[in-house]
């Protein structure tokens, strides 16, 4: 079983672990079964901006940061920590047409796949590939309520 923590410090009411645990824990059973661990942490736009500008050198706010454990790539071991803004998640959420836990959802798939080792910047559409099927799995249309 692996331990899943999410900080929520600015108890933004979309990212509340009962709302989210209860996808979230099958999801990296099924994607890493012998994962021992997984971080998350919901920020706001100034946090995710520092973060973004500290290890990547962009300085603007993002979705979501994926920090990879040491065998995360194999699916072993703690595999890694994500870092997602809410507030950018809500834009996004608005911008799509569909409700922020969605979005927020979302994110945490791209961000596990970036710990298992996918990187859509140079895998010629792999990540992508997998994450639209995985996405029809795990986020099927219309299970969505009006928060959802």
């Amino acid at each position: 079983m692996t331990e899943i923590v999410l900080l929520n410090p600015n108890h933004y009411p979309e990212a509340g672990a009962r709302r989210l645990l209860p996808w979230l824990a099958p999801l990296v059973a099924a994607l890493a079964p012998e994962a021992e661990g997984l971080g998350v942490r919901f920020v706001g736009d100034r946090a995710m901006r520092l973060a973004n500008r500290r290890f990547r050198g962009k300085d603007k706010a993002t979705d979501v940061l994926s920090f990879p454990g040491e065998d995360a790539g194999e699916g072993k071991g703690y595999l890694g920590d994500i870092l997602i803004s809410v507030p950018t998640a809500r834009r996004q959420a608005a911008a799509a047409g569909h409700g922020v836990e969605r979005e927020l959802k979302v994110l945490l798939l791209h961000g596990i796949l970036h710990c298992l080792g996918y990187d859509h910047e140079t895998d010629q559409g792999e990540m992508e590939r997998l994450e639209r099927r995985l996405r029809k799995r795990w986020l099927p249309a219309g299970i969505e309520g009006p928060d959802a």
